[in-house]
């Protein structure tokens, strides 16, 4: 107490308190910056988008299933567009969902030491490659293949999008899925093979339901990810604002509502009753999103909690699991037998029955060392249709974008509408784009990131921080696109700019700075920090001199991630920054800039006879994007191996 008085009547010690307030103050704006930038989102989405609700009405506007706002008699009615996106998400996740736990529980319990360290960061370069180029592959190849598979006058169906989107949400399943099964004690194993248990018997009876909450939060992640997708499915599921008939005729085209965003904001009357419904479609959006992010913020709070020893009582009760068991056991087996009797007759529905009722009678007959044969066949054979899935994605685009690369594609602008020429210009556009954003949200990011990992302790400020961090997180891109041209374009007055596209790009990744930053924080030991401080450092001093170089390798890592999302986006920049075709770079950032993906997106569906172009285009793109998350994952992996507190 007296060095404390002591230090309060020196002028030293004085200045040194309103040295670190100031400090503690700044960072604190920086950590408000997340919290802000929602509230703003969901008001500018309120305040564009509550005229067209009180117009058209809201039972109108969310049940009523006709779209054609631009006909002589206008119509308003979202439900297609729900109701696509529904159907949309669905497939993906049927298709997802058994690849990706397969492959995570290949990953984590049956693949050797050696091969797992080699598929992993195979599978994660998934999640680099950018949406706009699998788009590209789907136009080209999925649905080209789907309709002369199916003999369908196009391929761009609700089929074509599901595959594209179960593809997309694959890394995120796999990556969650992987660590909730990978967190499961050692003992648990041990104890069960000790009674006798197969290693299949352990992971279908001790290590599934351990990690089930993690799994499930890893679906509702996938899900969310398959939600907000804009340009994939804009390109592959035909954009026919209709519901299928019957319901489940998935060579339908659809339309979903990121796509509607996407197609139609760009060329709608600002103030018109169209405008303001678009803006009331982004409100929809982000309300099921929201609504699905925090669902898994949740259940991973519990499980973290769980694990943490807090003391609070688990999501579900030992009882409440058993029944949810027993009623999910009952409903995928009556699901697909229902849909069959519709779908087929009741010959469908007979045939289903009939090889269930197969598959247990073998299951009791066989041995379980051949049951675990069998289910380590399928789970490799799931993991190798993922390897082969990026394999053939990755060659298409090598394949036909290698004859494009020359010193002029690289090095000039595109003439005759992109057909020839090159696409310097979008390359220094996207490099400016991304070091805009970078230098805007890194120093944001980081600061918010200090603020809650070494100048608070968790209360309610830090739990709305976190929850705001966690809302921007899990807004789709194309709301932030739209955010920027109502708030930065039109409001803030920048124009379609550089600028606006940088700052959208900057709040779009903060989410991301700030949490690989208070992780790389949280792994600092905290005998560094009391070393420091007992040698007569300041809190600021040791954060500056001691921390923040220990967590520099996290904190980088989080950053280049980042330029790959950046560099990799084109949603966010569709009304905010990106012209087609621009044959100088722009004297200031108030000008408009090209930017790779905008660039590939527009040759993919609006100028024929630019083939090698689109393909080289996509190549530069899929390589600039993937390199960096290599260098990520190389930079992750070397500081796994090296860093020893």
């Amino acid at each position: 107490m007296k060095a404390h008085s002591s230090s309060l009547s020196n002028p030293a010690g004085i200045s040194r308190q309103k040295k670190e307030s100031v400090i503690t103050g700044i960072w604190l704006a920086t950590a408000l910056v997340a919290v802000i930038t929602i509230i703003l989102i969901l008001g500018f989405l309120l305040k564009e988008g509550l005229p067209a609700l009180l117009e058209i009405g809201l039972r109108e506007f969310l049940f009523e299933e006709i779209w054609t706002p631009t006909s002589v008699v206008p119509s308003y009615g979202i439900l297609s567009l729900i109701v696509g996106t529904l159907l949309v998400t669905f497939g993906a996740m049927v298709i997802a969902v058994p690849l990706g736990i397969g492959s995570a529980i290949f990953i984590a319990e049956i693949a050797p030491r050696s091969v797992r360290e080699a598929i992993k960061p195979a599978i994660e370069l998934l999640a680099g490659i950018p949406s706009v180029v699998y788009g590209f592959f789907g136009l080209v190849v999925l649905t080209n293949w789907l309709r002369i598979t199916f003999d369908l006058s196009s391929g761009a169906t609700w089929l074509a999008g599901s595959i594209i989107l179960g593809i997309m949400a694959l890394p995120t399943i796999v990556s969650v899925s992987e660590d909730a099964i990978t967190s499961v004690p050692q003992e648990y194993r041990a104890a069960s093979l000790a009674l006798g248990a197969t290693r299949w018997q352990t992971i279908t009876g001790v290590i599934i339901p351990a990690a089930l909450s993690g799994i499930t939060a890893a679906v509702i992640l996938g899900m969310g990810r398959a939600i907000g997708e804009t340009m994939a499915v804009l390109m592959v599921t035909g954009n026919a604002a209709v519901i299928p008939d019957p319901i489940w005729n998935i060579l339908s085209p659809v339309r979903t509502l990121t796509a509607t965003l996407g197609i139609e904001m760009g060329e709608v009357a600002i103030g018109s009753t169209h405008y303001h419904a678009l803006f009331a479609v982004a409100l929809v959006l982000l309300l099921i999103a929201l609504i699905i992010n925090l669902s898994a913020t949740v259940i991973l709070g519990r499980i973290r909690d769980a694990q943490m020893g807090t003391g609070k009582p688990p999501l579900l009760s030992h009882e409440v699991r058993g029944k949810v068991k027993t009623a999910c056991s009952w409903l995928a087996f009556a699901l697909p037998a229902v849909i069959l009797a519709v779908i087929s007759g009741p010959g469908g529905a007979l045939l289903f029955i009939g090889a269930i009722g197969a598959y247990l009678f073998i299951k009791r007959i066989i041995s379980p060392k051949i049951t675990e044969k069998i289910a380590f066949g399928l789970i490799t054979a799931a993991t190798g249709l993922v390897l082969f899935t990026l394999f053939v994605i990755i060659f298409d685009i090598v394949s036909n974008g290698l004859p494009a690369i020359t010193w002029e594609f690289l090095t000039e602008g595109p003439r005759d509408l992109g057909r020839s020429g090159g696409i310097f210009p979008a390359i220094v556009g996207t490099i400016y784009l991304v070091i805009g954003a970078i230098a805007i949200a890194l120093p944001i990011g980081v600061g918010a990131a200090i603020y809650l990992n070494e100048y608070t302790i968790e209360g309610k400020l830090t739990k709305i921080i976190r929850t705001g961090n966690d809302l921007l997180n899990g807004t789709p891109s194309i709301v932030f696109g739209l955010f920027g041209f109502a708030f930065l374009v039109i409001f803030v007055g920048l124009g379609v700019s550089l600028l606006a596209g940088q700052i959208t790009l900057a709040l779009m990744v903060l989410p991301t700075i700030i949490r690989t930053s208070e992780e790389a924080l949280k792994s600092v030991p905290d005998s560094l920090r009391h070393g420091s401080l007992a040698l007569g450092a300041t809190r600021w001093q040791t954060i500056s001199r001691v921390v923040l170089p220990a967590a520099a390798p996290g904190i980088l890592t989080g950053t280049i991630l980042s330029i790959g999302r950046a560099a990799g986006e084109t949603a966010p920049l569709l009304f905010t920054a990106v012209v087609f075709s621009k044959r100088f770079l722009p004297d200031s950032v108030f000008e408009p800039v090209m930017a790779l993906p905008y660039h590939l997106f527009i040759l993919a569906t609006n100028v024929p006879g630019a083939e090698t172009q689109k393909y080289g285009t996509a190549l530069v793109l899929l390589v600039l994007v993937t390199g960096i998350y290599a260098v990520a994952v190389l930079m992750r992996r070397h500081a796994q191996k090296t860093v020893r507190w």
